[in-house]
């Protein structure tokens, strides 16, 4: 089955999170759209995609769109989204899946509510890495796993990047902590339950009220593990670590969102140590072949909607543990009709 897909955005992410696994799984980018249709020409001339836009709306509209790619800023996921289903479509949303938990918990009921696919895109998630990494936690190699430990840090984006502003729900949270939150999320389920956060503390960006630079946050986890995350959206360099401790042992991956850039594990029993290589094709061509499987119905999709709650879920307490307000946005009102 050839997957027909319109992306929503001419966002720079779209040419590695989609347009490049989508031409090598032989699948069809037919559309784009944007609010600038001289954008979307321009998108649609450097990836080959069929046909341009000066709307979303006329993406979710063409009738040989099948999957709707969200590419757009945060703030307009949970309504794009909403709209995509309601037109027929399956979709892949770009993380986070909504700017809090109540827009996330509202595109649930209405995919719930359908027979259409709706993914978000924790492409890492999907990767071979992080079931070697569930293989090695639960084989008692570590012993009891007592700490995880999560580093997402990026050198800072320019001022007039969308991800500076609280009104299209940016933050570091938003952009890079969501990342250790679902990993968190990912072993609180290997271990039989959920996270809980503890405490967080954030520093705000200069000139950007209520907009989070970087945060540190504590949370608890089953059977008595704890977990340290720090997201930072300025840091001095691209450092995206996951080390899990256990009572005998230490596994780390150097770079757990983006395996293909560096795919080594490193384990440590004792005084042994070992490098474990988890090689192949990106985490984005995962993640495209676990959707193709998922809307031909041969597999589930490998992240359900209760994931995604969840993981919004806990952004909102992170930030209201650090002394902030959750991102604002409301479903009905939040960039529906925005062409």
């Amino acid at each position: 089955m050839t997957l027909r897909i319109g992306v929503l955005g001419a966002a720079r992410i779209a040419e590695s999170a989609l347009i490049a696994p989508a031409r090598l799984a032989g699948h069809r980018v037919v559309a784009v759209g944007a609010r600038d249709a001289g954008r979307a020409r321009a998108f649609a001339t450097r990836h080959g995609v069929e046909r341009a836009y000066g709307s979303y709306d006329e993406v979710l509209a063409d009738p040989e769109v099948d999957v709707v790619y969200n590419a757009l800023v945060n703030s307009q996921h949970a309504p794009w989204n909403l709209r995509a289903v309601a037109a027929g479509k399956h979709v892949l949303s770009e993380k986070p899946f909504a700017a809090n938990g109540a827009q996330a918990r509202s595109v649930a009921d209405a995919a719930c509510g359908s027979d259409r696919i709706v993914m978000e895109a924790f492409h890492y998630a999907m990767h071979p890495m992080l079931r070697r990494i569930r293989a090695i936690v639960l084989s008692g190699e570590l012993g009891d796993l007592r700490h995880v430990e999560a580093t997402v840090m990026i050198p800072a984006p320019a001022d007039d990047d969308p991800r500076w502003r609280l009104d299209l729900a940016g933050g570091a949270m938003m952009d890079l902590g969501c990342y250790g939150l679902h990993a968190f999320g990912q072993v609180a389920g290997w271990l039989g339950g959920s996270p809980l956060v503890r405490s967080a503390r954030a520093g705000q960006r200069v000139g950007r009220a209520g907009v989070d630079e970087w945060v540190q946050a504590e949370l608890e986890l089953p059977a008595g593990a704890t977990a340290s995350l720090l997201a930072h959206m300025a840091g001095p360099e691209l450092q995206m670590r996951l080390v899990l401790t256990g009572s005998r042992g230490q596994l780390e991956a150097p770079c757990f969102v983006l395996p293909q850039l560096d795919e080594r594990l490193l384990v440590t029993v004792g005084s042994a140590e070992r490098h474990e290589w988890v090689t192949g094709p990106t985490s984005y061509d995962w993640q495209l072949a676990a959707l193709d499987a998922a809307v031909r119905g041969t597999a589930p999709p490998p992240l359900g909607l209760d994931d995604a709650v969840a993981t919004m879920d806990l952004v909102d307490a992170t930030y209201r543990a650090a002394g902030m307000q959750p991102r604002p946005g409301d479903v009905e009102l939040d960039g529906i009709g925005r062409t």
